[in-house]
């Protein structure tokens, strides 16, 4: 017998209110829902972390076979890891008048001084399904890793943003000895580590 397979539409709202509302927002809904036996479940109540989506970017040069990362302060890390500042890919919070690619091109400048030679998305995934509704978007930018370096970010964001150039190889291997423990960026140098191939015989094409 085929499995059940449902939809947002098997889910039924009965309420919503805001717990809070500042640069981020806590919602409470009380919904219910269909059940794989049959039937409907009982009330069901949650409490959602609502951040927004956010953009993801993975800055590679297919020439050099370098990575290029950002290390920065990210104070909640504090509380389980033996430094806060962490070596990651390039992000940014979408805003409402913002296409993802707009801010993908927007952030990997802010936060690294590069421009894409050209930009490429990949997927989008769901960054914490069971407490957040936050979906980042996924794209890896052909760039120049030779001009890559310094600091950077904005002030008035209190932004304090090095670039560090790495070798790909290097870059994957720092996910599985786990020094690269956040979860976009291991998940985008896992997929780099699969398809790098690829993009280098892409880029030399497109150079013929």
């Amino acid at each position: 017998m085929k499995p059940e397979k449902f939809s947002k539409n098997d889910i039924e709202i009965l309420g919503k209110r805001t717990l809070y509302s500042g640069f981020f927002s806590m919602e409470e809904y009380r919904f219910r829902h269909r059940l794989f036996a049959g039937g409907w479940s009982g009330e069901v109540r949650r409490e959602i972390f609502e951040r927004g989506h956010a953009v993801v970017v993975l800055p590679y040069d297919p020439v050099l076979d370098q990575v290029v990362l950002i290390e920065q302060l990210r104070f909640p890390a504090v509380m389980t890891s033996d430094s806060p500042w962490l070596l990651e890919l390039v992000a940014g919070m979408i805003d409402s008048d913002e296409t993802p690619e707009q801010v993908a091109r927007r952030e990997l400048m802010e936060e690294s001084g590069l421009t894409a030679r050209s930009l490429h998305a990949i997927s989008s995934y769901l960054s914490s399904p069971g407490g957040s509704t936050e979906r980042f978007y996924f794209y890896w930018a052909a760039v120049d890793a030779s001009v890559a370096g310094g600091i950077h970010g904005l002030a008035a964001e209190h932004e304090d943003i090095r670039v560090v150039v790495l070798p790909r190889q290097q870059a994957y291997e720092m996910t599985t000895d786990g020094r690269i423990d956040n979860v976009s960026t291991a998940l985008g140098l896992q997929w780099l580590q699969l398809n790098y191939q690829q993009l280098m015989a892409r880029d030399a094409e497109s150079k013929r």
